[in-house]
């Protein structure tokens, strides 16, 4: 009995090992859009024509007018139906000077549909009784009671829940401008060289008073966000995104999401271009360089806003991950019923969603995000029917393009009188050749 006990030890250790190596396999390191494994994600083995059937060109003919009324250079859709991806396309292109079209496998900055991930990541550990919603963040009794967080001027700090960060009722509001999109004056205001880090902007809104005491009041904060990616890396001892990856996605099969970053230059190799409208303003660089650069490509410190909003995806593996978290029995789902219904609870007195963005009150969830040179759209409905739209092109509508993209596929979505039945979930392959010479072709 020793014996074995010693030799399922070994087996244990060996399995985690294992799962350590696959989840970290692929970190960005010299050759970042390679990884070690085996395994080809799930959008790289998917192709429009997997997706092109008689039943939705009239679906295919209205987002590609949509695309073309807008002026938005290229897109990527994915619907599932009943647990099954039953359509991922992309449409117009992922960069125009290269001609290079959007396919499935495509990745776009997700923007604010980051915060979906971040909670979902949460409220696992929640589940998993290693965090409490209740638990204070600040303070010496406070998750975050590193020094360099002790210092701050409000008393109030320490009643800051993990609830509060999840529903945007810390205490912040945006009236002047949320501190992550103010990375290069705070380095200034705090007397560090830029880039200022996460922990440089954490600690100057800190030395700032709150705008209400936590929990009374609702304000959209992309801060609480970036805080609760700091909660989780102090909660685990893992990297922010490398526990994301470790716990969240890689066990659904998900591997070609990542935390972006800020360059051209450092784009993954099947990452999209992204485009402003033509007379958008330049901004001085978050990184201290003096150059005037655009929002998309060195305003914004996309690795800072990380928890937030820093994720890229394809739209067919944002959508695997919506297909774990919709309640629906036709998958299983990564979180229980209960937590749940904590997400996206509306009614008993309680009408702050966890992660998504808002709810009809009957069985209709949506998370939106907006960045410069992106824009994204993710719904799930009661009738099992979810979907993904990624766009590479931000317009002059702004946060208002969401609701004629919604218009548009619910249009679209009428038009399709018979489902396809095929399920591209299941074209995983784990022929490595093939997968090198995807991204040495891009």
């Amino acid at each position: 009995m020793r014996f074995k006990s010693i030799i399922f030890i070994i087996l244990f250790i060996v399995f985690f090992l294992g799962e350590i190596a696959i989840s970290f396999s692929f970190k960005r390191d010299s050759n970042r859009n390679i990884p070690s494994s085996d395994i080809i994600p799930l959008s790289q083995n998917l192709d429009n024509e997997l997706s092109t059937y008689l039943e939705t060109q009239d679906l295919d003919s209205i987002i590609s007018d949509f695309i073309s009324r807008n002026d938005i250079k290229g897109a990527s859709v994915a619907i599932t139906r009943k647990g099954k991806l039953i359509y991922a396309k992309g449409f117009g292109y992922a960069d125009l000077a290269t001609k290079e079209m959007v396919d499935p496998g495509s990745l776009f900055r997700i923007a604010s549909v980051s915060k979906l991930i971040t909670a979902v990541t949460v409220m696992k550990l929640v589940e998993d009784e290693k965090l409490n919603l209740n638990d204070k963040v600040f303070g010496n009794d406070g998750i975050l009671n590193d020094p360099a967080y002790l210092n701050y001027t409000d008393r109030r700090i320490e009643r800051i829940t993990v609830e509060n960060l999840l529903e945007h009722t810390a205490g912040w509001n945006n009236k002047n401008a949320d501190p992550v999109f103010r990375s290069l004056s705070i380095a200034n205001e705090m007397k560090v060289d830029p880039p200022a880090s996460l922990e440089t902007v954490i600690q100057y809104a800190l030395k700032q008073r709150l705008d209400f005491a936590p929990g009374t009041k609702y304000s959209y904060s992309n801060l609480g966000y970036t805080i609760l990616g700091q909660v989780i890396e102090k909660v685990t001892g893992m990297k922010y995104e490398d526990y994301v990856q470790f716990a969240i996605l890689h066990p659904l099969g998900i591997y070609d999401m990542h935390i972006g970053r800020n360059y051209f230059t450092e784009k993954y190799a099947n990452e999209v271009r992204y485009y402003e409208p033509e007379r958008a303003r330049k901004c001085y660089a978050f990184d201290g360089s003096g150059d005037l650069v655009p929002l998309s490509y060195g305003g914004n410190n996309i690795e800072l806003l990380g928890a937030a909003g820093g994720w890229l995806a394809s739209s067919a593996e944002l959508s695997k991950l919506i297909v774990a978290i919709d309640g629906f029995d036709s998958k299983p789902d990564i979180l229980s019923q209960h937590i749940i219904d904590i997400m996206t609870e509306t009614n008993a007195g309680r009408n702050r969603l966890i992660g998504w963005r808002g709810s009809d009150g009957h069985g209709t969830w949506w998370r939106t995000g907006t960045l410069a040179g992106t824009s994204a759209l993710v719904m799930r409905h009661r009738n099992e029917i979810n979907w993904v739209v990624l766009l590479n092109t931000s317009t002059n509508k702004q946060s208002h393009i969401h609701n004629e993209l919604s218009h548009t596929m619910f249009r679209a979505l009428r038009s399709i009188e018979e489902w396809p039945e095929q399920d591209l979930f299941n074209r995983y392959s784990v022929n490595k050749t093939r997968y090198f010479a995807v991204n040495r072709a891009r």
